[in-house]
């Protein structure tokens, strides 16, 4: 504006100084140019106030666009904060994942021998399982066996029973010097002495011990559930005489048990059931060092054994 002021001022001194010797014309022609300046300048004022006017909106707008990247500034500042956090954390995650991953990995390989482990127990275990449903049949089966074979001990235990009584009621008028019967080893043992039976030295049955053999076959015959034994025992005194066929107390023995064999049999007793032995001096039930004890040792016995043929057939099947 001071510039305009001072070229205008400049102008109106000239045309001053000039007027007198420039013609009207001239005049004429600078005054259009003043009013052309003045113009000119009026549009140029008023452009330069619009221009102005701009310059000031815009300086706010820089303004408001300074403080709108400062906020924008800081909130990149803030967001590159973040996402350099995010950043690191999707690095760890990310780290975590390929260690999960590899662990899957391993996991999976082990879970696949693991169950392989596990198919192969399964099938020991249905092994085992079979196994144990067969021996439990098998047990099943034993105990039943077991069951049989305890019923038929009782069986047997009961018929030895009842056959020692049916022994003792048939020589119920004995003595019991002359005669003994009881169970040993589920067997009934009837022991005869020497002198119910024999005399000294002899093999032949006195008629006393001829009737207790005959109650006695009456009481065993008819029973074919039984085997019976004669045995024929001696002291250790040697015989006083010798034969063709006795040379000693063994001799003896066995003579004695074959003549008491005899008579059961022609009393009724299975011949097919019944065994004569003799053991001599060698199984006495006393030592010989007295007259008394030597008496005991001198005897026969008759042993009663219950047939086992159903238990040993049981037995043979375990």
């Amino acid at each position: 504006m001071n510039r305009q002021k001072a070229q205008l001022l400049l102008f109106t001194l000239i045309l001053i100084n000039l007027s007198s010797c420039v013609a009207k014309k001239e005049f004429d022609a600078l005054f259009n140019e003043k009013t052309n300046l003045e113009t000119e300048n009026a549009e140029l004022k008023e452009k330069l106030e619009i221009a102005e006017e701009k310059i000031s909106r815009l300086e706010v707008q820089v303004e408001e666009f300074k403080s709108k990247s400062e906020v924008l500034q800081k909130d990149l500042d803030f967001l590159q904060e973040q996402f350099n956090t995010v950043q690191g954390e999707y690095e760890r995650v990310n780290q975590l994942y390929k260690n999960l991953l590899n662990n899957s990995n391993e996991l999976s390989t082990d879970l696949a021998q693991q169950q392989q482990r596990l198919l192969a127990i399964q099938d020991d275990l249905e092994i085992e399982r079979k196994k144990n449903l067969e021996l439990a049949e098998d047990l099943a089966k034993r105990e039943a066996r077991v069951a049989e074979l305890e019923k038929l001990i009782a069986d047997k235990e009961q018929a030895v029973q009842q056959l020692k009584r049916r022994v003792t009621d048939a020589l119920l008028n004995f003595d019991e010097g002359e005669l003994k019967v009881e169970v040993k080893n589920g067997k009934v043992y009837v022991s005869l002495a020497e002198k119910l039976l024999f005399g000294s030295g002899s093999n032949k049955v006195d008629e006393q011990g001829a009737n207790a053999l005959k109650q006695l076959a009456n009481a065993l015959k008819g029973n074919s559930e039984i085997n019976i034994m004669v045995e024929g025992h001696t002291d250790n005194v040697p015989i006083s005489r010798t034969s063709q066929y006795m040379n000693d107390n063994w001799d003896l023995s066995v003579m004695r048990a074959t003549s008491i064999v005899r008579i059961l049999v022609s009393n009724g007793v299975n011949p097919e059931a019944i065994t004569a032995s003799g053991r001599g001096e060698f199984s006495p039930i006393e030592l010989n060092n007295t007259p008394e004890n030597k008496a005991l040792n001198r005897r026969t016995e008759i042993i009663l054994t219950p047939k086992l043929d159903e238990l040993f057939q049981i037995l043979e099947t375990y």
